[in-house]
């Protein structure tokens, strides 16, 4: 089947039911925002008859766009009502940015890799997506100047716990969602910044790339990415 033959929404429609609903995606702006933004342009033209399907693809640079559940997983543990300003650490394709778009006020996201910053910068202009603002840089240190958030969502794999300077640009109230731990595989976390003190909820087992940064992982630890 030709490309030009694929129903994109009735996929996602699908996609939505059937690997969303049927687990624990209950929040119903999230499910409206994953049902809304279009996927299979966050790929190559060669993967997008894959775009909804219930897995991660490759979007160059030995970076993925995470499997549908995790991208809607991961934005319902931030609870976002609307009027919030949120930091995603790792742009990659800018399909979580476009998701995060429709339910929140603001977003900046940081990506380490130009290539892919542009692309995604310019995806997400071409949609609509006006609240987004898409840098380049180290995204394990945060973007201080625009701190404090009311969320950070991180989507690459910290070491052994969140930066410190991403858990510094959190508001009192604040939420962070990351994952947390090894190469190989690391725990969904959700933190919750009370004061000086923080609330840690561990959620489940993922698998992400690693943070590559100043307060992450040096590349040298992981010569092949």
């Amino acid at each position: 089947m030709a490309e030009t033959d694929l129903d994109f929404g009735a996929l996602r429609d699908d996609m939505v039911q059937q690997q969303l609903v049927t687990r624990d995606i209950t929040d119903r702006r999230v499910l409206d925002a994953m049902r809304s933004v279009p996927r299979h342009l966050f790929v190559s033209k060669g993967m997008r008859r894959m775009a909804y399907w219930d897995g991660p693809l490759s979007i160059g640079e030995r970076q993925t766009i995470s499997q549908p559940y995790i991208v809607a997983l991961m934005t319902q543990l931030l609870r976002l009502a609307g009027h919030e300003m949120v930091l995603e650490v790792g742009c990659g394709s800018g399909y979580q940015a476009a998701v995060l778009a429709c339910l929140a006020e603001q977003v900046i996201t940081i990506e380490r890799h130009p290539t892919l910053a542009s692309k995604a910068r310019e995806l997400l202009k071409q949609l609509g997506h006006t609240n987004v603002t898409v840098l380049v840089g180290d995204g394990s240190a945060g973007v201080p100047d625009e701190a404090p958030f009311d969320a950070i969502m991180i989507t690459a794999a910290t070491p052994t716990t969140v930066p410190p300077p991403l858990k510094e640009q959190v508001k009192d109230g604040g939420r962070i969602v990351a994952p947390v731990g090894g190469m190989g595989s690391q725990v969904l976390e959700v933190l919750e910044r009370r004061g000086t003190d923080w609330r840690t909820v561990r959620s489940i087992p993922v698998m992400f790339v690693p943070l590559i940064g100043k307060h992450g992982w040096e590349e040298k630890e992981y010569g092949y990415w």
